[in-house]
């Protein structure tokens, strides 16, 4: 069975143009045209993924994905015409895994499309097997973070990111190679993206009392002790 994408754009155009790339590569594709009808549809029926535009009527981007993120951790591309490094930024802050900026190409929006559904679908002959530190067990099979029976309820992209990261204890890691090994080559993104979710990861460890084990290297990266 072929993914399930829902887009929530309304610009006609660009909506018409989506879907064909999208229909044509063999996706099942949803619309809608504002936010509000968008959000109940994927809270109705969670899509595979949400290509979801910034500004829309009755209920924006940002308002979407804040409301989306408190119910599931459905993978989100945001599309935006704002080009500024903070508009991006917050996109990823309240819980876009991805953003294409406008005006796009198609066939770049169907390449983030495949690499954000590979992340979150990675097979399970790829799947290496747990890691467990202090107490700390990451799950690749499962996709779960948890500590003496509590889960921290992380997002794709965050799991992905403390999986990197646990998988050399006390190695660093530059923010680039993190970009590389958790976006991959089709990601345009600034280096600021990783500080967001190593903030966001931290903030869901801390219940576990793990969150001290992401330490930050002052001008070069992050690392897991």
């Amino acid at each position: 069975m072929s993914e399930r994408i829902l887009v929530v754009e309304d610009d006609g155009d660009v909506l018409r143009v989506v879907v064909a790339f999208l229909e044509r590569e063999g996706y099942q594709v949803d619309t809608a045209r504002d936010g509000a009808l968008g959000l109940e549809r994927a809270l109705a029926v969670p899509p595979d993924l949400v290509i979801l535009d910034w500004m829309l009527p009755v209920l924006d981007g940002p308002a979407f994905l804040a409301r989306l993120r408190r119910e599931q951790d459905t993978p989100v591309i945001m599309l935006t015409a704002r080009t500024e490094e903070h508009d991006r930024i917050t996109g990823l802050e309240i819980g876009a895994d991805d953003y294409v900026t406008k005006p796009f190409s198609p066939r770049e929006l169907v390449a983030r499309v495949r690499a954000v559904l590979r992340r979150r679908d990675g097979s399970a002959d790829e799947r290496p097997a747990a890691i467990e530190h202090r107490g700390l067990r990451v799950d690749p099979a499962a996709r779960t973070v948890e500590r003496e029976g509590r889960r921290a309820d992380v997002t794709t992209v965050e799991f992905d990111l403390l999986y990197a990261l646990a998988s050399a204890p006390g190695r660093v890691f530059r923010r680039t190679e993190l970009l590389d090994r958790v976006w991959g080559d089709e990601f345009a993104g600034v280096d600021r993206v990783v500080d967001v979710h190593v903030s966001h990861l931290r903030r869901k460890l801390e219940p576990l009392g793990a969150d001290g084990m992401i330490a930050t290297v002052r001008a070069v990266g992050y690392k897991f002790e």
